[in-house]
């Protein structure tokens, strides 16, 4: 060994050699392979971004009530003879029916004498006229004697002046002129009063009609007839009852149609009027309801509260409420309902009857909006899948939400594809192999055009 060690030249041949092996078995050996740093591709459900037609939608709250309350009085003192075997809280009467009756006697027998006075009235009027029929007929032949009587008169005056018959003679003819003219003055003076008599009794008939007239309305108001096929409420009377005027019979609600006071949280307004975004109203056409209702052109449908699926109604907006409540801070948008009664499905859809609490669903008119599942929204930001099928995060602003819906303003372009289920971890450029929701995307605008 020390001898090796002696020899320094030897120590540099072993490292040579060993220096050869080591590069020998290097060169030798087989390359080495890499693994590939790529994420692995993830799966995920898309659709595509359209516009689709879209209704918003709200819902409201109130109680149905009759679009007419009948509050009968009575109209003329008298006692009960006739109430209607349906007359009872409940039942529904059919409109033209006589329901009460309160005793006639006493008003028939006041519009039978007051009958009889028009009736004389009438036969005097006659009478007169026959009378100045016959007083001008009179008249008539009394001015044709008197003007006999003057020609004779001038005759006897000429033979007087030639003096062939006595004074006597011409006398007695002026005499009989006088009398002539007498008898045209009277009957001139009895035409003259038969204007003045007829119009007497001219104004007494007119006085006897009218009161005809008002004691044939009294008569009427003996009976109490529904104007309108109604249920009735309360009922304050009985037969063989005696009422004054002004006391109430009973109550009778409109079954042709009913109304509903809905009330709509005001914020809850911006979605029905998102339709007319951008549009200006004139002050002056604000004020008149009529034309604010036909520019917004809402529609509506009744629900009962509760789980009756069948229990729904089309309705209209008539008007909104004249006010705002200041404590719940709602608008009262009244709808109407015809015909609740008919249809009825015994326990899946009843009548809609007074009182009931209902839903009233409020749709604006369709427009063309992008619509997305709430779900596919991740605190304002979008995931989308860009053309080389990598994940893109994009923020979005959105214009409103409705139920499992959000309606985008800004951010979204159409066509592009957009990640609808969850995603983890997410990780902006990751590779994704999209696969389209088709039946979901159909499911979608259904749901939009009318929001159920």
């Amino acid at each position: 060994m020390k001898k090796f060690l002696q020899k320094p030249y030897i120590l540099f041949i072993v490292l040579g050699i060993g220096i050869l092996v080591a590069i020998l078995l290097v060169k030798g050996r087989a390359p080495l392979q890499h693994a590939g740093t790529e994420m692995p591709s993830k799966t995920v459900d898309t659709i595509t971004v359209k516009r689709i037609p879209f209704s918003a939608k709200v819902t409201a709250y109130g109680n149905v009530e009759p679009t007419v309350t009948l509050q009968t009085l009575a109209e003329v003192s008298g006692k009960i003879t006739y109430l209607h075997p349906d007359l009872k809280q409940g039942n529904s009467i059919k409109a033209g029916t006589v329901v009460v009756r309160i005793a006639q006697e006493d008003y028939e027998v006041s519009l039978k004498q007051t009958q009889a006075d028009l009736a004389a009235s009438k036969s005097s009027l006659k009478q007169l006229q026959v009378e100045e029929q016959t007083t001008r007929r009179s008249l008539n032949l009394a001015k044709k004697n008197l003007e006999v009587g003057e020609k004779e008169l001038e005759r006897i005056r000429s033979v007087w002046d030639r003096k062939l018959i006595a004074r006597s003679t011409l006398d007695a003819e002026e005499q009989k002129v006088i009398q002539l003219r007498q008898s045209v003055s009277e009957f001139q003076g009895q035409m003259n009063s038969y204007a003045s008599r007829k119009a007497s009794v001219q104004s007494q008939i007119t006085r006897a009609e009218e009161q005809v007239k008002g004691q044939q309305t009294t008569l009427g108001r003996t009976e109490i007839t529904l104007p309108f096929s109604a249920r009735i409420g309360s009922v304050a009377i009985e037969k063989g009852q005696f009422v004054n005027v002004g006391t109430q019979l009973f109550e009778a609600l409109d079954i042709n149609g009913v109304e509903i006071n809905a009330q709509l949280p005001i914020l809850h307004m911006r979605a029905l009027v998102s339709h007319l975004d951008g549009k200006i109203f004139d002050q002056p056409t604000m004020g008149v309801t009529r034309d604010i209702l036909s520019r917004l052109n809402l529609s509506a449908q009744v629900k009962l509260v509760g789980d009756m699926p069948d229990a729904w109604w089309d309705a209209k907006v008539l008007r909104f409420s004249e006010s705002i409540d200041p404590i719940r801070r709602t608008l009262g948008i009244v709808v109407g309902v015809d015909r609740p009664y008919e249809k009825v499905i015994p326990g899946r859809r009843p009548p809609l009857l007074k009182g009931m609490f209902t839903a009233v669903e409020l749709y604006a008119p369709q427009r063309q909006a992008i619509v997305i599942p709430r779900k596919a929204i991740h605190h304002g930001r979008v995931y989308v899948v860009d053309k080389d099928k990598r994940l893109q995060i994009k923020a979005i602003e959105i214009q409103q939400q409705q139920g499992d819906l959000a309606v985008i303003r800004s951010g979204l372009l159409e066509d592009e594809q957009i990640i609808i289920n969850d995603l983890v971890p997410v990780i902006e450029g990751m590779p994704l192999t999209p696969i389209h929701a088709s039946e979901y995307e159909k499911a979608l605008a259904k749901r939009a055009s009318r929001a159920e």
